[in-house]
């Protein structure tokens, strides 16, 4: 599904170049969960964001299924994004004026989905995630748990083929945390491709794979 190619990526510093990540080679197969994991500073939101098609400025190549993203412009790109990717925040990044209905409604709008569609698609997924009686209150009527679950059921209302994850449970209790990644699990055994960002040993468990990543590089 995925496979990455001698991507590195690097900043202007001091007359010189600062490098985030350095020589990443992987390939990440269809179904696969996997868990991106290093100490702070190596790389692993930025390495998120490049498979994301969130980052544009770095170097390697990029084969996302047989799309060198790569070589497409970012139009082509922002189009792959939106067709195959869901993206769970730490923050949640809900709307603060908008219902948990409208938040979910948000980024169907975005795909040309006529609303009768739209609204059919919301109310199958308040149902799947069970916060039909969640529909009319705003993010700030939610705990830090119910509103991750709804950014995760943004994320997942267009049936991505891949979704990512930036530390999803680092603003939750253990135990929010935990449903969030037993959430995961069943997304996963109904055949979505996650890669999450995390700290958590315990929680790195629930993936089939884990990169260590230290000072940019992969380590073995």
């Amino acid at each position: 599904m995925i496979s990455l190619r001698n991507v590195g990526k690097s900043v202007p510093s001091g007359g010189g170049r600062a490098w985030i990540l350095r020589q990443i080679t992987v390939d990440i197969a269809r179904g696969d969960f996997v868990t991106i994991m290093g100490p702070s500073g190596a790389g692993k939101s930025t390495l998120l964001s490049i498979l994301g098609m969130l980052d544009r400025e770095w170097a390697g190549e990029y084969f996302f299924g047989r799309q060198p993203v790569h070589a497409l412009d970012h139009r082509k790109r922002m189009a792959l994004h939106k067709e195959h990717i869901g993206f769970v925040f730490q923050q949640y990044h809900l709307l603060d004026d908008l219902t948990v209905a409208e938040n979910l409604e948000m980024p169907l709008s975005y795909r040309d989905i006529p609303k009768p569609q739209r609204q059919s698609l919301v109310a199958d997924t308040l149902d799947r995630f069970g916060i039909v009686a969640k529909k009319d209150l705003f993010p700030n009527q939610l705990s830090g748990g119910q509103q991750q679950l709804v950014g995760v059921a943004r994320a997942v209302i267009h049936n991505p083929s891949l979704l990512l994850a930036d530390e999803p449970t680092g603003n939750l209790h253990s135990a929010q945390g935990r449903d969030v990644m037993e959430l995961f699990s069943r997304l996963n055994k109904d055949g979505t491709t996650i890669i999450q960002v995390m700290h958590s040993e315990e929680n790195a468990t629930y993936g089939n794979r884990r990169i260590d990543l230290k000072d940019g590089w992969i380590v073995q």
